[in-house]
């Protein structure tokens, strides 16, 4: 009887070394004993460039692709031909709003987070669906402030959990959150704490069980890189540790880095990236040297998983 005891003791033991309590369920572990957490997810082969019109954000479905400006909608087949735009994108609002951030797709129905934005604040922050063939306002949901956010630079759609994700360009606490609500109701969720937040977050986008943020952390002026990150956030959880995913030295010319998206029928990443403008508190203030106008390209990256 004692023996089986000791067995049983010691094989407790072990368990509990190995990360498993007796029901054989695994503990939470520390985020940088987890190599899959702390190391990028792909490597990044930059296939082609495409210049287009808007400076904000990208999505694509089933072939086709669509670009957001601060007030310009614009749809483009296969072959980035331009199918249809909406130079008016505001018509239907019952508040007054003036930008448009990075954006998602899911359905055929654009996801929009919209706002009133003036010299780096955000107010009047919608969360807005339009119609991806007329690019027309089909219903918004109610924004919670009671979140705390201050500014809605980027949303994603996750259709695993059907929920919708916003990020927010503006620093200090409201930058340090992404903020979750329920696709079907529009009800927000609750919000999740980056753990080693990147600085002006410009956008966000889901894929195979993660969320992709850019943020334009990079000084232009000094040609230094933007950068792409990674959180993968557990059920439920209220924090997730950020992984820096990729280094942007390999666009035409540093400048500002805005929305993602992710091809998932040919595994590729577009990435929307503008030059040539300097950029204060999120304003076009005055061009650089050689340019006399700002240029905004869809960057495309065929995706290779390391593991």
């Amino acid at each position: 009887m004692k023996r089986s005891l000791s067995v049983i003791l010691l094989v407790g033991m072990l368990c509990l070394l190995a990360g498993c309590t007796a029901a054989g369920t695994k503990t939470p572990e520390r985020p940088e004993a987890d190599a899959s957490r702390m190391l990028p997810a792909f490597q990044y082969e930059l296939l082609d460039s495409v210049e287009v019109q808007g400076r904000q954000g990208v999505c694509c479905e089933n072939g086709s692709y669509w670009v957001s400006g601060s007030a310009i909608l614009t749809k483009y087949d296969a072959a980035w031909n331009v199918v249809i735009q909406n130079t008016d994108p505001f018509q239907g609002y019952q508040i007054e709003v003036n930008h448009i951030g990075d954006i998602d797709v899911y359905n055929n129905e654009l996801y929009i987070g919209a706002e009133y934005f003036m010299d780096g604040v955000g107010t009047n922050i919608q969360i807005a669906v339009y119609d991806g063939d007329t690019l027309e306002l089909k219903r918004t949901f109610p924004f919670a402030p009671e979140s705390g956010q201050l500014e809605c630079s980027g949303i994603a759609v996750d259709p695993d959990t059907r929920t919708v994700w916003m990020c927010s360009w503006v620093g200090e606490e409201s930058g340090r959150y992404l903020y979750k609500y329920d696709l079907d109701s529009g009800a927000y969720l609750g919000k999740v704490h980056l753990q080693m937040p990147p600085q002006w977050v410009q956008g966000v986008a889901y894929h195979k069980g993660c969320l992709y943020l850019t943020a334009d952390d990079g000084d232009a002026d000094a040609e230094e890189a933007d950068h792409l990150y990674r959180a993968r956030i557990d059920a439920d959880a209220t924090f997730c540790t950020v992984t820096l995913e990729r280094t942007f030295d390999d666009v035409t010319r540093q400048g500002e880095i805005e929305g993602l998206t992710f091809d998932e029928e040919n595994d590729r990443l577009l990435l929307l990236y503008n030059r040539g403008a300097r950029i204060v508190l999120g304003m076009p203030q005055g061009f650089y040297e050689g340019y006399d106008r700002e240029i905004s390209e869809v960057f495309l990256y065929q995706l290779k998983s390391r593991k």
